[in-house]
């Protein structure tokens, strides 16, 4: 049996030496956020610049649009770069770009990050309305096109709206149980039960702020909870969308929480006193940490097989699945 490995989220500041530690790491497809507040115009931007990096990268990466891109990239040894976008920004408020998007190449889409959309609720909001009329209508029509829907930073209602209005399964891909660790971006307990009911997928998180002990979680407790959570929903239905930000300025991190809604600084899940990128955990300082995660979900008691299907074969399923 070929077994896969998949990131299914990383936001990094790209350059060949992230592409080769990727490639180094073994991983065969990477999602990768190309926008969080940027409109369809300044998404056309975005692209143009991935276009250099395929060019000036052909020997690592390629872009990926569906499962068999996954296998080609392992037949070629490179990785193939899906792409993502972690708000519905791009589609403003015209049903009709989101045939447009996809046609660009995008495969997953956030109907909110933290704030309310027009399509839902973030989850730093005070109130949850849930899923809006253009959300439902928008749902249909990423549902008709093998656009997966992601709902990491949404709210609790508007998250199990959407996996319910969906006929298609979602995926939550970077973020982690509630009970682990009380970020606001972890998930309840009911909600992944639904998800899991709804034949949907997570992606446990590797970012500092949801860990618990944060930059100090050790790879036991992670490998432990994800022990946890498979109880709850199978291991069939988790991966790794590790969240990865590596060489990502301060500047990064302010601008994805504040864009350009508000005057005041924003520190999200960070503060005052520490409002910059949080330092990774020692066993997953980049994606070469994945050889740890496979040691440590062994020692927690996972098959073999069990593994490979949280280190990438889940995750190739999924999209085997959804946009084949």
């Amino acid at each position: 049996m070929i077994n896969f490995k998949i990131d299914n989220l990383q936001y990094c500041n790209w350059s060949r030496e992230i592409f080769q530690i990727n490639k180094q790491a073994g991983l065969d497809a990477i999602h990768v956020t190309i926008v969080y507040h940027e409109d369809f115009d300044e998404l056309k931007t975005v692209l143009k610049n991935w276009e250099n990096y395929f060019s000036e990268n052909s020997d690592l990466i390629f872009h990926g649009k569906s499962f068999k891109d996954i296998e080609k990239a392992k037949s070629e040894n490179k990785t193939a770069v899906f792409f993502g976008f972690q708000n519905c920004s791009p589609i403003e408020d015209d049903i009709g770009l989101v045939e447009k998007v996809y046609d660009l190449g995008c495969r997953f889409m956030q109907l909110t990050y933290n704030n309310q959309s027009l399509l839902a609720t973030g989850c730093y909001e005070s109130e949850d309305s849930g899923v809006t009329n253009f959300g439902r209508e928008v749902i249909k029509e990423m549902n008709r096109l093998g656009l997966v829907i992601d709902m990491s930073h949404s709210a609790e209602k508007s998250t199990i709206d959407a996996i319910e209005i969906s006929e298609k399964p979602i995926a939550i891909t970077h973020a982690n149980p509630l009970f682990w660790h009380a970020a606001k971006r972890n998930k309840s307990n009911k909600l992944l039960k639904i998800l899991s009911d709804h034949k949907g997928m997570l992606g446990l998180s590797l970012y500092a702020h949801h860990l618990k002990d944060g930059t100090n979680c050790t790879l036991e407790s992670f490998c432990e909870m994800a022990s946890k959570t498979a109880e709850i929903i199978g291991v069939e239905k988790i991966g790794i969308g590790s969240d990865l930000c590596l060489n990502q300025p301060d500047t990064i991190v302010e601008w994805m929480r504040n864009g350009t809604w508000t005057k005041n600084k924003n520190f999200g899940e960070g503060s005052k006193h520490k409002p910059g990128f949080p330092k990774q955990p020692d066993w997953f300082l980049d994606a070469r940490g994945f050889d740890n995660l496979e040691n440590g979900l062994k020692k927690v008691g996972f098959s073999e097989s069990e593994v490979n299907g949280i280190l990438g074969n889940n995750w190739y399923n999924f999209y085997k699945r959804m946009n084949g």
